[in-house]
């Protein structure tokens, strides 16, 4: 883990398959981890013809016979709770500057102070559908909204990606696109391994979440309530925009089953401003605390784990041991748990 001056994120790990869930069918495109970039990245087919695009899951030349930028004040503009227009754009008509477009603020969420200005626009989306065990035909949705920008955005996204794919709870992203699209609950699972050489799955509608052949991972899980967040805290926003992220609701946190009590607590429960508590990325490749937060922490598990020799942290990490001081089992390393307590003391 490393510390933080504002969030608490949890990062999710690993490689991904994309799927739209449906009790009879589902939705498919793949999604696999990139390892020098700590990134997920997935592919859809877009355009007229259609092109294979790579995104990076969040959530360069652009020629369709198909795409549709989105009209000021038309009902793709109020969709995408747009409050601004580009009435001239200052260069000939290209993907991200047409005249009379709506626009929004889209963002690159590997930099978070990386915002501009683009427009909302319209084209054809296709992917696989599945039974949950097998792909099978493609199908298309005709009118997909997105954003479009300055390919500076682009910048330390993984090779080759073209944007980035949004789960968030906005209405143009990908879960409520989908959800209208195929007629489903705004519904969503992301399932992740460990290894770059495998693949998770992301799940869109009621499931089955058939990751092994005749077994439905959601009967064994264990659910904890999503909290809204009515405060933007994006580097750019417009006035009274909700926060799109989603937020769990940590109570104490433990090491070794013992509270870490030396921090404000209050830094566990969003506050006006918005900040606060814990928000679930996979853009962040570790777990990273306030920096009050990530001391006690800290110290609490040096101080579980006092045996064992430091050695030169690593940056970004404030603490390193000596791995051939720690006893080992075949599992894994006997190390201090960190458990970050949710709903109940049950649920961690």
């Amino acid at each position: 883990m490393a510390n933080s001056s504002s969030f608490l994120y949890l990062a999710l790990f690993s490689s991904l398959v994309f799927f739209i869930a449906t009790p009879s069918l589902a939705k498919t495109s793949f999604l696999a981890k990139h390892s020098p970039a700590h990134q997920y990245l997935t592919s859809i087919k877009q355009r007229t013809p259609l092109v294979l695009v790579r995104l990076t899951l969040d959530l360069g030349d652009y020629v369709s016979s198909t795409y549709k930028p989105a009209r000021c004040n038309s009902a793709q503009c109020f969709l995408a709770n747009s409050k601004a227009c580009t009435t001239e754009c200052n260069s000939s008509p290209r993907l991200g500057c047409n005249n009379n477009t709506c626009s929004v603020l889209p963002k690159n969420s590997v930099i978070p102070t990386a915002d501009n200005g683009g427009e909302v626009g319209q084209d054809v989306v296709s992917l696989h559908s599945t039974n949950c065990s097998n792909p099978n035909t493609l199908v298309s949705i005709p009118n997909f909204l997105f954003a479009s920008t300055e390919t500076f955005l682009l910048d330390r996204l993984a090779s080759g990606v073209k944007g980035m794919a949004g789960l968030g709870r906005a209405n143009i992203g990908l879960p409520s696109l989908f959800a209208s699209a195929f007629s489903f609950k705004r519904k969503f699972a992301i399932f992740l391994p460990s290894s770059t050489k495998s693949y998770g799955a992301v799940f869109f509608g009621d499931g089955p979440y058939n990751l092994v052949p005749g077994i439905d991972i959601s009967t064994s899980l264990t659910y904890t309530p999503l909290l809204l967040n009515l405060v933007s805290t994006a580097s750019a926003y417009f006035e009274g925009d909700a926060n799109t992220k989603y937020f769990i609701n940590v109570t104490p946190i433990k090491i070794n089953d013992k509270v870490v009590t030396s921090f404000n607590t209050s830094l566990l429960t969003i506050d006006e401003n918005g900040y606060g508590d814990m928000k679930i990325s996979t853009v962040h490749p570790y777990t990273v605390l306030e920096t009050s937060i990530y001391n006690a922490v800290v110290n609490a598990f040096m101080s579980e784990l006092s045996d064992v020799p430091r050695v030169t942290a690593i940056t970004p990490f404030g603490a390193c041991f000596n791995s051939t001081a720690i006893v080992s089992t075949r599992a894994s390393l006997v190390v201090p748990t960190i458990d970050l307590v949710l709903q109940s003391e049950s649920v961690y």
